[in-house]
């Protein structure tokens, strides 16, 4: 099993996550982070950290968000790793409370 980054990430890119990940499976890109699910461990140390609750264990995944394990699988392979916590945009805040934001996800996935 594998955790994932959804939609709620988009625009935010909090990276709790990021610090407290033991083998280092997160990807960035301009506006969204990633888990490469086969580096996942499956230890669930990320979940709980991030504060829009963008994360879920692959069995937990509610079915709107069934296409983002395609989506992090593919664009881990593309993005550069993170290791650690960054700074989050300015408007993250804001962004935070939007729903429905896979549109604004740059590259668009099927643009790749």
């Amino acid at each position: 099993m594998t955790f994932i980054v959804t939609e709620q990430c988009i625009n935010c890119k909090y990276s709790d996550c990021v610090e407290v990940c033991p083998v280092d499976c997160f990807y960035e890109g301009p506006n969204f982070l990633v888990i490469d699910p086969d580096e996942c461990i499956d230890c669930a140390l990320c979940e709980p950290e991030c504060p829009v609750d963008a994360i879920y264990a692959e069995d937990d995944l509610p079915e709107k968000y069934n296409n983002y394990l395609e989506i992090n699988e593919k664009l881990a392979k593309k993005w550069p790793n993170i290791t650690q916590m960054i700074d989050p945009p300015e408007d993250a805040d804001e962004w935070a409370k939007v729903d429905n934001k896979y549109e604004h996800l740059k590259p668009y996935v099927d643009e790749e």
